[in-house]
């Protein structure tokens, strides 16, 4: 950053103060390049904006940012509130440099009760809510969901079979045998008895789970009393099954129905958040987060920033338990009351059990970020090594390694996965599809040519200066000489001459341990058996193999679904389904004549001659 770059920043901020509107609203800050530097919110865009030109009031961080700016984007709104949920949904789609980012946020799994069946079934959800039925969650990984429809096959019995499986079997399943479905599929239950079960299921699942224990116990009694020992001991294992969840919660009683727990604690100028999810007073889970943010970001604004971003795409509890007092917290609160159309709570609990449980939360979240810190040490150690072992200036921030997946030539693909300081980065992984048809099936070095001709050429084209960082330091090559060769003279061909690559090669009989490394102008080595970084590029390796042969396989299947009917002129879905349905098989349809395709019903004259001419040229 330099003194006129400042200036000059200041001065693009100066002439969009004309226009800048004087309602609320969000506001963004772009580079030279059009990408966004931050996404900011303000009840007064315009006094907002002009605080950045006080260049005295602004720590390091913001004058890098207006150093930075080139232009300016501006989006009014009804309410503040409305602003700050808009500040959010922007900052994760356009993940500016100088905000607080929400690095990891995968969707959440839940349980589904589905009610568009006769017998409806319960399973495990993940994405768009397209059935109907009755959601339950979040659960803050798969196996918390797992061990929960784990816990209600045992007493409930519902089906967890899909209606498909449903329909066409004749006989009972494994899981009727061990006594976690009730077999609707063949009557071993009734309709009226089944649905007592998933009434019973929704209570559960909403909290009643007392009022079910109370009737459980009462029914087992009963059959003791009149001797049905076999029914009473069926009641007995559904009782002690519904008491296992109790027994697996490991917070406090918070004596909370339906709430998300959110702590903070900073270690080491790392912040660190943990996420604990309760629903019908049962502990659901919980979830580490380390937001990317500047060292001078304070842990109050971290965690505002992180909430507000936090429940973008998922719906927000009736209550929010916060470790700390955030800024906006009464705007936030009334932000997402708005969203979910009911009130949400937004508080710091100071005394009781609910005080209790948020510090239990704290110290969850201070474990957490020193486990990730020795994780990160032990992570820039390893990236010391190879820039030593490699002869590089420094550790590499961005590592790409490079694998290709075929078998015999057939469905050939490339694959890049991408580590750095943080481990892999599988948000930059990318899969090619090999498209030269002149490529003879096989060649592993024309593969790898395209592969890198295409990366890089993209590379140029939109990051020719490498302002954005998406260059990479070293690159790793699954291959021995050959490959190292293929990729050195791809790059030159480009003007790329100042990448490091490697070539990485299993050596005598292929054996792991026994790698060789290649490098240009340079001899062939091996390293240590015992040498923690020939075990971390093994696993760079490793995963570029994983990626690149999963990403080959997912091709082979979508072609061995694939029809010969498929891209047929003039056949849709119900002309394909009438066909196969009259012939029985694509191949019949392959060999009929024209009069006996113009029979199936659906198909004209017209059509019939075309499928025709299709197969037979």
């Amino acid at each position: 950053m330099t003194v006129s770059n400042l200036s000059s920043g200041v001065a693009v901020i100066r002439s969009y103060l004309k226009t800048a509107p004087t309602i609320a609203g969000v506001y963004r800050m772009l580079d030279r390049h059009g990408d966004v530097l931050y996404v900011g919110k303000a009840k007064h865009i315009q006094k907002r904006v002009t605080s950045y030109t006080q260049i005295g009031r602004l720590n390091n961080r913001l004058q890098r940012m207006v150093a930075a700016t080139q232009s300016m984007v501006f989006v009014t709104t009804r309410t503040e509130a409305e602003a700050l949920l808009l500040e959010a949904s922007l900052i994760k789609r356009f993940k500016p440099t100088f905000n607080v980012l929400l690095k990891d946020d995968k969707s959440f799994p839940y349980i589904l009760l589905r009610t568009d069946h006769q017998w409806p079934q319960i399973t495990k959800h993940r994405g768009a809510r397209k059935h109907k039925g009755h959601y339950y969650g979040p659960f803050a990984s798969a196996g918390a969901v797992n061990r929960t429809l784990n816990t209600l096959q045992k007493v409930f019995q519902l089906r967890s079979c899909t209606d498909n499986t449903l329909e066409s079997r004749s006989r009972v399943c494994l899981l009727y045998q061990i006594k976690r479905c009730s077999g609707p599929c063949v009557g071993k239950t009734s309709g009226d008895d089944y649905a007592d079960m998933v009434a019973e299921t929704r209570a559960f699942l909403e909290g009643k789970n007392t009022d079910i224990q109370k009737k459980f116990a009462a029914s087992m009694q009963a059959a003791s009393d009149t001797l049905e020992y076999e029914s009473a001991a069926v009641f007995r294992d559904r009782l002690n099954a519904l008491t296992q969840i109790q027994s697996h919660q490991t917070m406090v009683n918070a004596m909370v129905d339906e709430a998300d727990v959110i702590a903070a604690a900073e270690v080491g100028g790392q912040v660190g958040i943990q996420v604990f999810f309760f629903r019908a007073g049962q502990n659901w889970g919980h979830r580490a987060y380390f937001p990317k943010h500047d060292k001078s970001d304070s842990l109050q604004s971290v965690l505002g920033a992180f909430i507000t971003q936090f429940y973008d795409n998922k719906p927000a509890p009736k209550s929010i338990l916060l470790s700390h007092t955030v800024d906006d917290q009464s705007l936030l609160a009334a932000a997402l009351s708005e969203r979910m159309e009911r009130k949400v709570q937004v508080a710091v609990p100071l005394r009781g059990k609910k005080y209790l449980t948020v510090q239990e939360a704290v110290r969850n979240a201070k474990e957490a970020v020193e486990r990730k810190l020795a994780e990160t040490a032990g992570q820039t150690r390893l990236l010391e090594g190879v820039m030593e072992k490699f002869d590089l200036e420094s550790p590499p921030g961005r590592i790409e390694i490079y694998d290709n997946s075929h078998i015999q030539g057939s469905n050939p693909v490339g694959a890049m996965v991408v580590a750095g300081p943080d481990g892999f980065m599988k948000n930059s992984y990318r899969k090619f599809n090999i498209k030269d048809d002149k490529l003879e099936p096989g060649d592993d070095y024309g593969m790898m040519r395209e592969v890198l001709r295409r990366r890089f050429a993209r590379l140029i084209k939109e990051d020719e200066d490498r302002a954005r960082g998406h260059w990479p330091d070293l690159l790793l090559i699954d291959g021995g000489k050959g490959q190292l060769s293929a990729v050195t003279e791809t790059l030159e061909e480009l003007g790329v001459t100042d990448v490091p690559t490697v070539a990485i090669s299993k050596g005598p009989d292929r054996h792991a341990g026994r790698e060789q490394f290649h490098r240009v102008g340079k001899p062939t080595f091996t390293m240590p058996l015992n040498d923690p970084v020939l075990y971390y590029l093994q696993r760079l390796r490793d995963e570029s193999h994983r990626f690149a042969i999963g990403t080959h396989r997912s091709r082979r299947s979508a072609d061995v679904k694939k029809s010969p009917l498929d891209g047929v002129p003039g056949v849709g879905p119900k002309r394909k389904k009438a066909l196969l349905h009259h012939f029985g098989s694509a191949k019949a349809v392959i060999g009929a004549d024209v009069r006996d395709i113009e029979s199936v019903d659906g198909i004209s004259r017209t059509t019939a001659q075309q499928i025709y001419d299709h197969f037979h040229e």
